[in-house]
């Protein structure tokens, strides 16, 4: 297929899942949320219409496209790709970036996320049987030329020693974060809440830590924190809540609550379910070494527009990627086109 057939493909799958009206789609994510709680339909349905929004217009492809050369490879290369589970259809931007490089992917799914990605292969197939040659699902992940694997830090060890010999991507836990001044009206505030609770902060762009000044009034957050309580309603979220908050009173150690989520001083990037750590800031000046300190940790930055000197996204955004937002900063597509 030429690059042509293959945006005009994947152009096609964004106006099918835009219309919203696959019904034995919408029977496959009942399937899913039966096999995974956390992967609710409301959760689903986020995920896929940020990615026939986000990804697969034909205008962005097209964009997108004309950044790289390369996408008619002579020698089609055969990518495998060890796709996350921790939020729907995370691994759609990789399986996308493989085809539209012109090689074939070798996929291992999630076992949490296991039947929609078949489904859209299906779909595709049948719309351009061409298609069927560049998607392989696998049980063990073998006949490779180079390799995309995401995971978490332990996992990514083996990773290593596994692909290691091969021309590899690999992948391991990041986060989101904010950076907050204190000058934030409610709507920023409630916007932040959609980085901090979609998708239940499983997310590597979840925002998970906030860094705030010295003396910073933690009321208005919590409050507008608050607006998304209905969260707890979730059985496995509110385990996560209760059990932590029944922790952190037995060890006597400090924390904000509002009635869903936990708020802890804590250094570190990463944070529980239900909690959000934070960490204080003398002066914005020094924001950027801090941060750069936890570059390999983070995934992106949430701020109002100006506040650092830094690429940040705005309140609310951060689940929302474009094509060229890469995981870890490492482009993909370059990556890629460099194979054959």
């Amino acid at each position: 297929m030429r690059i042509e057939d293959r945006i005009a493909l994947m152009a096609r799958l964004g106006e099918h899942l835009r219309k919203n009206e696959d019904e034995f789609l919408q029977a496959l994510m009942s399937r899913t949320e039966f096999n995974n709680q956390w992967f609710t339909l409301e959760n689903q349905n986020l995920a896929i219409k940020a990615i026939a929004e986000q990804f697969l217009r034909k205008e962005h492809l097209e964009a997108w496209a004309q950044q790289y050369t390369g996408l008619e490879p002579d020698r089609p290369q055969r990518v495998g790709l060890v796709l996350a589970g921790n939020i729907p259809m995370v691994g759609f931007h990789d399986v996308l970036s493989v085809f539209m490089a012109g090689h074939q992917a070798r996929i291992k799914l999630s076992s949490k996320d296991a039947f929609i990605l078949p489904y859209l292969f299906k779909l595709l197939g049948q719309w351009d049987e061409r298609s069927v040659s560049y998607f392989s699902i696998l049980q063990k992940l073998e006949g490779f030329d180079a390799v995309i694997a995401t995971g978490s830090n332990n996992s990514s060890r083996y990773f290593e020693a596994y692909f290691g010999k091969y021309p590899h991507i690999i992948r391991k836990n990041r986060n989101g974060v904010a950076v907050l001044t204190g000058d934030e009206d409610s709507s920023e505030l409630h916007n932040l809440g959609k980085d901090v609770f979609r998708y239940f902060g499983l997310g590597c762009r979840n925002v998970a830590k906030v860094y705030v000044p010295k003396d910073y009034d933690f009321d208005p957050l919590l409050t507008a924190l608050h607006e998304y309580r209905s969260i707890v309603m979730h059985s496995k979220y509110k385990n996560n809540f209760d059990y932590n908050y029944a922790m952190f009173m037995l060890n006597k150690e400090p924390f904000k609550a509002n009635g869903c989520i936990l708020l802890r001083e804590d250094p570190e990037t990463s944070s529980r379910i239900a909690n959000l750590n934070y960490e204080y800031y003398q002066t914005l000046a020094e924001v950027p070494n801090m941060l750069a300190e936890k570059a390999e940790q983070i995934q992106c930055v949430v701020a109002r527009d100006g506040v650092i000197q830094s690429p940040t996204l705005s309140f609310g955004s951060a689940q929302n990627p474009g094509l060229m937002d890469y995981a870890d900063g490492v482009d993909t597509m370059q990556f890629l086109t460099q194979l054959s």
